[in-house]
């Protein structure tokens, strides 16, 4: 069967990242910087992630693509690498297509001489433990819209814990859209820009990352006006001459895109600046901490 599926351009790809929560079948992931299409299988080829492309790298082509043949996706997905491949596998181990994913095995261990990485380590990060929101099964659509309830353990009131916890805010306003890089408090600060929702899962965010610090918050998926913020954040480099910037994002997909505007607006500055990418689960842990 010819049907339309979704084709990327790696030419034209920047890597914004804007077209991954527009995708709600889930079936574009960010991979080695640079949008990939890791299952042809959740492609409706309708097209919602076309209009978010800056740079027009996304397209509809009709092609084979039903009944559906795990062999031939694959064999286009693995001259692009071991970390596609697995990402590929588990999108399909996610919406347990299980079939498909030990199809996919069984041909790249007969093909194994032939494989441009090592399939033993393809096979270790397919099976590794899944972290926070990834624990439950995945659903159609951008993981970060996703309903779920955290169970956490009761915690028995202690005097202190009655007391009211300082702020450790330094200025106001804090929203991206409202900040103005030339206030004072910004020059040669240690700046965090927070996604939307870290505060929110963190139960220590202010203690632990706010003290001490300038702040900025934003959502790469709701807020508009990106090419704003990019210029914001170089005149914080350039001009308010900021120490360090800190970025922290929650495990979500579409809250990569917040790194993926700080690193391009870092190319444009003028000088350099210690850049730091904190990941957080929905349940509020530190899943990674890196300077980038």
């Amino acid at each position: 069967m010819i049907r339309e599926v979704v084709k990327i351009d790696e030419e034209l790809c920047d890597g914004c990242g804007n077209c991954i929560p527009n995708c709600h079948e889930g079936a574009l992931q960010m991979i080695d910087g640079k949008a990939r299409l890791v299952s042809d299988l959740l492609c409706d080829g309708l097209g919602a992630c076309i209009g978010h492309c800056p740079q027009g790298a996304i397209t509809i082509e009709k092609r084979e693509a039903e009944p559906y043949d795990e062999v031939k996706a694959l064999q286009l997905i693995i001259p692009k690498g071991k970390n596609t491949v697995v990402a590929h596998l588990k999108h399909l181990r996610d919406h347990n297509e299980t079939k498909y994913m030990k199809e996919a095995v069984e041909y790249m261990r007969a093909n194994k001489p032939s494989l441009p990485f090592d399939l033993n380590e393809v096979i270790r990060e397919m099976h590794r433990p899944k972290i926070g929101m990834m624990q439950q099964a995945a659903a159609p659509g951008c993981p970060g819209s996703q309903s779920r309830t955290i169970s956490r353990e009761p915690v028995q009131p202690s005097a202190s814990s009655t007391e009211q916890t300082p702020s450790e805010l330094r200025q106001w306003p804090v929203q991206m859209h409202l900040i103005n890089p030339a206030a004072g408090y910004f020059k040669g600060s240690d700046m965090v820009l927070a996604a939307d929702c870290v505060a929110f899962a963190m139960g220590n965010f202010h203690s632990k990352l706010l003290k001490g610090k300038t702040l900025a918050i934003a959502c790469p998926k709701l807020d508009q006006g990106m090419e704003i913020y990019m210029e914001k954040i170089t005149r914080l480099i350039n001009e308010a001459r900021i120490n360090t910037l800190t970025v922290v994002m929650m495990e979500v997909p579409c809250c990569g895109g917040l790194l993926q505007i700080v690193q391009r607006a870092a190319t444009q500055a003028s000088r350099k600046v210690p850049i730091k990418m904190m990941v957080i689960s929905v349940e509020g842990e530190v899943l990674k901490e890196e300077w980038v």
